[in-house]
Parts: structure tokens; C-alpha cells; sequence
């Protein structure tokens, strides 16, 4: 959720509902300036009011990197825009060409990229598998074709396509 809070835009990372005895519920929260990137946490009693800020979501198609600016095309219309490094920094490694997102715009400004909840990526350096490991939760580390290292099982091996999970992080499984 976005909100419009003294006079800036801020998303809402955590919410903690409290009611302490007999006093008034509040809500404590821990929120992100969307322009600066600055994290603060503020409590909200029931008298405050603030305003939903509603966001257009546009489904976008990643084109390619060029330096620090990354190009996406709008599917539908197939206009392109261009946004800067830090707009994406937290979603760079997985954006590979074609892949199918979800940007935010606020009065037609990109404020954030979201990813699908998994993404295939191909393995180009890892580690020979061990054939005495144990079948354990053992891992290796793997590096996509985007640069990205996460921790695979053994049986991974380079040239592998895999599906990470995009919110952990984390493998998921092994593709065809």
C-alpha cells in the first residue's frame, strides 16, 4: 500500500496493530519515502488521517541494460520508457530480456518494478555436484547468467535452467 503522508508518498513495509488496555488502538509502521528511498517508522492513532495514494500498474516487457538505465516496453501500447539503476537497484539481478513485470506509475512517474513470484535463469558457474553427498539440504553456490550467486543443491550443475523464487531469493527447482 502507498499512502500521501506529509506531503510525501511512502509504502507501508509493515503494519503492527495495537490496543493497549484501555486506551486508544493504534497502528505502529514502519514505512519507505518512495522518492528518497529513507525508511522511518510512525504511529498512526484512529484521529490521524492520511490518504491512499492509488498507483497504475502497467504490465511492462524488460528490453535490455544499457550502462546504468534500464529499458522496458509497455506490452500493450509498446511504448518504451527508461528507468535509472536505483528505481531497479533491488530487482536488477533477475531481470533478464523478455521477462514479463509489473511497474508502478503515480501521475505517470515509474516509482517500482515488481517481478513475477519466480523467474527461470540459467546457471553459467557453479561447482561440480559431490556424488558421495549425503541427500541432505547441502548447497552450493550457482551463478546466473545475470551475475546473481544463490544457493543451489549439488545435483545443479552449469548450464542448468533453474526457477528461483524472486521474494526469498531462494531455489526452487530445476527446469527442462
Amino acid at each position: 500500500m502507498v499512502i500521501e503522508y506529509n506531503n510525501a508518498l511512502w509504502r507501508v513495509m509493515t503494519i503492527n496493530h495495537i490496543t493497549p488496555g484501555n486506551w486508544r488502538g493504534m497502528v505502529q509502521t514502519k514505512l519507505r519515502n518512495i522518492r528518497t528511498g529513507s525508511q522511518t517508522e510512525n504511529r498512526f492513532r484512529s484521529e490521524d488521517r492520511v490518504e491512499r495514494v492509488i498507483l497504475d500498474q502497467v504490465q511492462m516487457e524488460f528490453l535490455y541494460r544499457e550502462g546504468e538505465e534500464f529499458h522496458f516496453m509497455n506490452t500493450e501500447t509498446y511504448d518504451q520508457i527508461t528507468l535509472p539503476k536505483e528505481l531497479v537497484e533491488d530487482v536488477e539481478g533477475f531481470l533478464t530480456p523478455n521477462l514479463q513485470v509489473e511497474v508502478e506509475f503515480f501521475e505517470n512517474t515509474p516509482l517500482n518494478v515488481t517481478l513475477p513470484k519466480t523467474v527461470t535463469m540459467k546457471v553459467v558457474e557453479t561447482e561440480p555436484g559431490n556424488k558421495n553427498a549425503a541427500v541432505t539440504n547441502t548447497l552450493k553456490p550457482a551463478k546466473t547468467d545475470t551475475g546473481m550467486v544463490i544457493q543451489v543443491p549439488h545435483f545443479v550443475s552449469e548450464g542448468d535452467v533453474i526457477t528461483i523464487n524472486t521474494d526469498t531469493k531462494e531455489y526452487v527447482s530445476r527446469t527442462k
